[in-house]
């Protein structure tokens, strides 16, 4: 069965124009039909008004020479100037004799028609139909003249006919269809061209724009088009700047945080562990009761100095400016193993130089890594991730090299790092705006049995610019 909904449209319009010329045939077949039916009845009716004329002067010649021996009927005459195949002509008398009949021959070589067009036929126009002109003499009808065609000859002419027309048909419709699709692939050949800036609009090439095209319609679409992605550029330009602005002020408040954190809460908790060891010296000599409250003082204010540490850790990584980038990664890979204890496993690979790389390049990669890191230790339950970390010099980028970063895992595959739903949301979007930012490319894939992967690829020369922009502003 024919998939319309996939089907080409020039194809689907050849066949529809073959369809309507398949009717407008059988309407032409059909009105030849009707007319060779009129035909035929005009002729059995003109040689049955000759049949009974010549009869009735027949008649009047008896009565005048007053000859009652002559022969009557005589439709020799007549017959011989008429007669045709399958044609028949009789006298017929008042009390229904039939006195003289003369039937031509059917011709041998015409095919016989298929039972179900001669059903049809003879449903429709009822070819043994008779043509009766009545035979009058002294004003008294005295027979009548009775013309007809056999029903089996008028059959096989109008098959005759009807295949003339089909054979005309077979020929013509194919040579039509390929015409139509001829002139409708000349006619929809722009829409290659929309359907290639479509492709090009998907894949993020928002430069993409369509020629002016000749047909009218095909022009509107391409008009609509460059307009939306006009639209769609300077949108998506907004989000982009947007988003960047967001993650400035994000890291921002990070940075912000973390020294009120530091100075405020920091002290506050060393405040208390001094408190605590006081009044720990008091307790020994005056109430020694009181030293297991101050020790249990003690403990919780350096858990919670542990904590807030590792929370400084996550909101401001203060040894990528000092340390640089490959310091600080080894640093945060090291901490990971520390707290994890072995479960997962991070290792890491660092090849080439990183000294002299921005200092936004840094901080941008180290929050990907950063990100990265935690998506698989924490949603995806890996239990080895893999940090490649390497700089590559590349004529492409400038003549100052490019940063290739790869992060693996083997984490299960529904986890929201490549969760098609949470592959959108603020963490991967984070992580695609920082290498926007810097002039890179990101491509994540998830494994469909297990495992991840994460290519950020950013160019050197991006991120010293990028660092220039942000001292600028």
């Amino acid at each position: 069965m024919w998939n319309w909904s996939g089907s080409d449209l020039k194809l689907r319009l050849t066949l529809r124009v073959a369809a309507v010329s398949m009717l407008c045939f059988a309407a032409i077949a059909g009105y030849f039909l009707i007319e060779a039916d009129r035909s035929v009845r005009a002729r059995i009716a003109a040689v049955a008004d000759v049949a009974a004329r010549t009869l009735e002067l027949q008649q009047s010649k008896i009565q005048w020479l007053n000859n009652p021996r002559s022969d009557f009927p005589d439709l020799d005459g007549v017959a011989a100037s008429v007669m045709a195949p399958g044609l028949c002509l009789a006298f017929r008398s008042n009390s229904g004799e039939i006195s003289q009949r003369f039937c031509g021959g059917t011709q041998t070589d015409t095919a016989a028609p298929p039972l179900a067009f001669a059903a049809l036929y003879r449903r429709l126009f009822d070819p043994g139909r008779e043509a009766v002109r009545p035979v009058v003499s002294r004003g008294q009808a005295i027979g009548e003249a009775v013309v007809w065609v056999d029903p089996a000859v008028l059959t096989a002419e109008a098959w005759h006919d009807a295949g003339r027309l089909m054979a005309v048909l077979m020929l013509a419709l194919p040579l039509l269809c390929a015409l139509v699709y001829a002139a409708l692939s000349r006619a929809l050949r722009p829409t290659r061209l929309i359907r290639d800036g479509l492709a090009r609009i998907a894949t993020g090439d928002l430069a993409a724009r369509l020629p002016p095209f000749d047909l009218a319609e095909l022009s509107a679409i391409g008009d609509v088009f460059n307009h939306l992605a006009e639209r769609l550029a300077a949108a998506l330009s907004d989000r982009n700047a947007l988003t960047q602005k967001l993650i400035v002020v994000q890291d921002e408040e990070r940075r912000h945080l973390a020294r009120e954190l530091h100075d405020e809460f920091g002290q506050s908790l060393a405040a208390i562990r001094a408190l605590a060891a006081s009044a720990r010296l008091t307790a020994v000599q005056d109430c020694p009761t009181l030293l297991a409250e101050c020790d249990g003082i003690a403990r919780t204010a350096t858990d919670m100095m542990e904590t807030l540490r590792g929370a400084l850790f996550r909101l401001r990584p203060p040894d990528v400016d000092e340390l640089g980038l490959a310091a600080s990664l080894e640093g945060l890979i090291a901490g990971w193993n520390g707290r994890s204890r072995g479960q997962p496993r991070f290792e890491i690979v660092i090849l080439g130089s990183f000294e002299r790389i921005a200092a936004s390049t840094g901080a941008n990669l180290y929050r990907i890594v950063q990100e990265a890191l935690t998506n698989a230790a924490k949603h995806a339950g890996a239990t080895r991730v893999m940090l490649r970390l390497e700089m590559r010099e590349t004529a492409s980028a400038g003549g100052g090299g490019e940063i290739v970063l790869a992060i693996d895992d083997d984490g299960r595959p529904g986890d929201p790092q490549g969760d098609p739903q949470v592959k959108s949301g603020m963490g991967l979007l984070g992580m695609r705006e920082r290498v926007a930012a810097l002039g890179g490319r990101l491509n994540f894939e998830a494994g469909q049995s297990a495992g991840s992967s994460l290519r950020v690829s950013v160019p050197v020369a991006a991120g010293r610019e990028a660092a220039f922009v942000e001292r600028a502003a």
